[in-house]
């Protein structure tokens, strides 16, 4: 495994890119991934078992968003500065870094999925071989109206605290706590990785400008699926706030794609079920599913 910065150079201001890889792309015998983060706002911590896929020979790269983990942090940037195109510049400017741009997948989970898909409809990367889209809502009117669902089995104090936000942040960190130990991790002991990510944007000392720039109010990509032009994979837990009909447009919408739920999981079946999560990914990224 190594690791470093990227110089990525938004509006004529250098900013770097944290990133890790895992896996020789030099003497590389499969099509390399890179793996896209959720939030937005949150860091690449969580999504380390992407790394299993190294054992079939795809070298991985996970890396933090900027604004977030240990790239560089803007916290004085106005919400105008943070757009997707300002993160799919990112992305393009790390393929590029790594020589990868003619040839590589692509797995977002979350909103990390829904900034994939932004990226085949919007850039058409004539590299990119597969999509895995993985708990990742196709509008946000179908997150927010499955979230309220979800919520209401939740005791008051849980309900209270959420909505009231990081205003205390002792109790709606607590009430996060209760909420993910159902709907976004529900392994017990909950994975040290997931619990990081998590603190970066809402512990103590948490940043959450990206996550405050509403980037995604009124968000939709319904509409543009039928222009996703690569074999593409829909991911989803059966306990997940992305529930079936929050992702099914992806299904539905793109030309070739096909979907997996996993029974047991919630909105990370890559720690949740995660030997069969990675069999299913690599066969799909092998072309056999």
């Amino acid at each position: 495994m190594q690791d470093g910065y990227i110089p990525f150079t938004p509006q004529g201001e250098t900013y770097q890119t944290y990133y890790r890889l895992v896996g020789d792309l030099e003497a590389r015998t499969n099509t390399p991934i890179v793996v896209l983060h959720g939030g937005p706002g949150l860091t690449h911590d969580y999504l380390v078992p992407h790394n299993d896929l190294y054992n079939r020979s795809h070298p991985a790269i996970l890396y933090d968003q900027l604004g977030n983990g240990r790239s560089t942090h803007l916290p004085d940037k106005p919400h105008s500065f943070w757009t997707i195109d300002l993160f799919l510049d990112e992305f393009v400017n790390l393929l590029e870094h790594f020589g990868i741009q003619d040839d590589f997948h692509v797995i977002g989970h979350s909103w990390g999925g829904m900034m994939a898909s932004e990226f085949v409809v919007r850039r058409h990367p004539a590299g990119l071989q597969r999509l895995v889209v993985t708990d990742s809502p196709s509008d946000m009117v179908l997150w927010q109206r499955s979230l309220k669902e979800v919520m209401e089995k939740f005791p008051q104090w849980v309900k209270d605290a959420i909505a009231k936000g990081p205003v205390d942040n002792e109790d709606y960190v607590k009430a996060l706590s209760e909420f993910y130990a159902v709907h976004g991790c529900r392994l017990k002991p909950i994975p040290q990785e997931f619990v990081t990510t998590l603190l970066s944007k809402y512990g103590e000392n948490g940043d959450r400008t990206v996550d405050g720039s509403f980037i995604l109010r009124g968000w939709s990509i319904v509409d543009r699926l039928h222009d996703v032009d690569v074999p593409t994979l829909v991911i989803n837990g059966r306990y997940d706030v992305a529930q079936d009909y929050v992702v099914e447009d992806y299904y539905k919408n793109i030309p070739d794609a096909r979907w997996v739920t996993f029974a047991e999981s919630s909105h990370t079946p890559f720690w949740e079920e995660r030997e069969g999560y990675m069999r299913v990914v690599g066969e799909f990224l092998a072309g056999q599913i």
